[in-house]
């Protein structure tokens, strides 16, 4: 049971980790940290990364019912 809830929940945080790189990219949302303004291309790796791991959480969702 802990292993469904935390697939679950990793599945549930990464997708929307991802959702916000994704709207970054689709609205132009500016970052900035202290005066380093963060370039549009690692939301790019962002959205990818986060998506894959969302995407192989709930397959391991999935596979173990």
């Amino acid at each position: 049971m802990a292993r469904k809830m935390y697939l679950t929940i990793s599945g549930i945080i990464f997708g929307l980790v991802a959702l916000l790189h994704l709207g970054r990219l689709v609205y132009g949302w500016e970052v900035q940290f202290g005066g380093l303004t963060i370039p549009f291309w690692l939301s790019w790796g962002g959205f990818f990364a986060a998506g894959i791991l969302c995407i192989w959480a709930f397959g391991q969702l999935r596979v173990s019912k």
